[in-house]
Formats: C-alpha cells, sequence, structure tokens
C-alpha cells in the first residue's frame, strides 16, 4: 500500500521513530496498532525521505505491506449486511481508518492511500525529491500565519546573487561539504534542478530537487547561498567549498523551520523494480 501524507513538522521530533520522542513514524504506526490491535504484527513504514526535527511535508511517500489478517479487518462484513465491500474500496477505507485513528494528530493528513504497483518501494523507487525553504527578508511580509513554516531573515537578500550561485552547484558531485557524513553513506549526489525566487509578498523560496539528499543538505546548500547574498561570500567560492570536500564555518546551516518535502517523483510502474533494484547501487563519479 502506498500512502502520500502530509504533515506540520514543528512539535515533532523528525520523521524517524525515537523512545520518548513524539516522531512522524511513531504517531503514524501508533495509529496502525490502535486498527490492527487484533491482527498483530503492526506494519512498519518504509518512507521516501527521513526529515529532519521541526521539517515539514506536503508530499511525503511512504509504502507498508499488507498482510490477509490486515485486509480481512478491513474489509470484514458489515453489521446487518451480508455481502463484503468490494476490493477496490480497501485504499479508501484504510486511508478513512487511519485518519481516524490519528484523529489527536491534527497535524499528520493521510491525503491518499492507494494500491502500490508491483515492485514499488516508496525510498529506492523514488527518481528525485523536491524541497522548498522559506525566507522572509527585510523585504517581504512577515506573515505570522507563516511563522512555522517561514525563516525571518534580518537583513535583505540579493536574489540574483543568490540564484546565480545556485545554479553553478547543479550537477552529479560529490556533495561532502554540504552534509553532515553518516558512516559508509555516500555523499554523490545528481542536484538536478537549483533555483532561488521572489514570490509576490516579497518571501525568498529556493526550490531544490535532486535524486536524493543527504543529511542536512538542503539546509547547507541554502545556508551558502544565503550567505552570498548577504555578501558574505562570493558566489564562486560555493564550488571551491565542494570541490574541497570538507566541512566549513564560512556559512550557516539554516534553520529547519523554513523548509518542505514538497514532492517526490516516481519512474512508470513497469520501472519500479529496475529503480528501485539502481538506487540500490553505490553511487560514484565518473573518472575525468
Amino acid at each position: 500500500m502506498r500512502l502520500d501524507i502530509a504533515y506540520d513538522g514543528t512539535l515533532f521530533n523528525g520523521w524517524a521513530k525515537q523512545p520518548g520522542f513524539r516522531t512522524v513514524e511513531g504517531a503514524i504506526e501508533e495509529g496502525l496498532a490502535t486498527i490492527f490491535r487484533k491482527h498483530p504484527p503492526t506494519p512498519t513504514l518504509v518512507v521516501a525521505g527521513r526529515t529532519d526535527a521541526g521539517v515539514h511535508a506536503l508530499g511525503q511517500v511512504v509504502h507498508l505491506d499488507l498482510t490477509d489478517g490486515h485486509i480481512d479487518s478491513l474489509m470484514r462484513q458489515k453489521r446487518g449486511v451480508g455481502k463484503h465491500k468490494h476490493p477496490l474500496q480497501l485504499p479508501a477505507l484504510f486511508q478513512k481508518r487511519l485518519s481516524g485513528a490519528l484523529n489527536g494528530h491534527s497535524d499528520i493528513v493521510i491525503k491518499d492511500a492507494t494500491i502500490a504497483p508491483t515492485g514499488f518501494d516508496a525510498r529506492f523507487s523514488a527518481m528525485w525529491r523536491r524541497y522548498e525553504y522559506r525566507i522572509a527578508d527585510t523585504g517581504a511580509l512577515r506573515d505570522p500565519l507563516q511563522r512555522m513554516r517561514t525563516t525571518w531573515h534580518p537583513v535583505r537578500l540579493d536574489l540574483d546573487a543568490m540564484d546565480a550561485a545556485a545554479a553553478a552547484l547543479v550537477g552529479l558531485h560529490d556533495f561532502a561539504s554540504y552534509c553532515k557524513a553518516r558512516p559508509g553513506a555516500t555523499t554523490i549526489r545528481l542536484l538536478q534542478d537549483f533555483t532561488w525566487r521572489r514570490d509576490p509578498d516579497g518571501v525568498l523560496v529556493a526550490s531544490l530537487r535532486a535524486d536524493a539528499f543527504c543529511h542536512s543538505m538542503v539546509r547547507s546548500l541554502v545556508g551558502a547561498t544565503v550567505s552570498v547574498g548577504e555578501g558574505k561570500l562570493d558566489g564562486r567560492r560555493l564550488a571551491d567549498l565542494r570541490i574541497d570536500k570538507a566541512r566549513t564555518s564560512e556559512f550557516k546551516v539554516m534553520p529547519a523551520q523554513g523548509l518542505t518535502l514538497t514532492q517526490v517523483g516516481y519512474p512508470e510502474d513497469a520501472e519500479m523494480a529496475i529503480r528501485a533494484v539502481e538506487t540500490r547501487a553505490r553511487r560514484e563519479l565518473p573518472e575525468e
């Protein structure tokens, strides 16, 4: 089963389940445990991208496997009705039941539930993820209703300089300088698109799309271009920092609250399994 999910990350300690902390994964699995309490085990979730504490999502995707017992419990006969519900109703029934179990978690919304195609893996079948980051500088409307998903910045930023610096980072590169290293994990990523715009209300919005993002990569890339927009860093320096492949103090990693996962892209249904195999292969840069 595929689930499309949105959430306000403000009061969550990130996506991943952690003992003693409120997380998105933990809250959803609590809901699953409630609706399948008579039919253990509780299904586990595979997510397209783990978001950090305070990060929001409008287009998060997960998959989970349901047992025959889970399905039977959802499709059980109505009281007083002799016929089972049609199997095509299963996703809608599941979405309704899980949404009801999450009623106390109004900052999580199950947007859709569908039968996943053969070979679908929410994480490894993904072709790309898109994030947006919102900044209200002194040239923008500072809307208090948007404060939990927008970072307020104390100076006016140079949009053109930031956009030009962002464009220079696009491509297949080792982004070790812009990631928090994790043992055994590669920092090679294909950054497919990175642009800045200023919306009608004056808010600056960064849009980034990549095959995948390593830990803190989006907020680091945004922070680097913000330093360019402040005039503290030359835009050409960002490529040099990338080539250095070392963490630096020349820019600040931006706060989580301005960041939202907006969309995850997948191939055609027949290509899901092939894509998952390709993604699991360790990435390497081509020889020059």
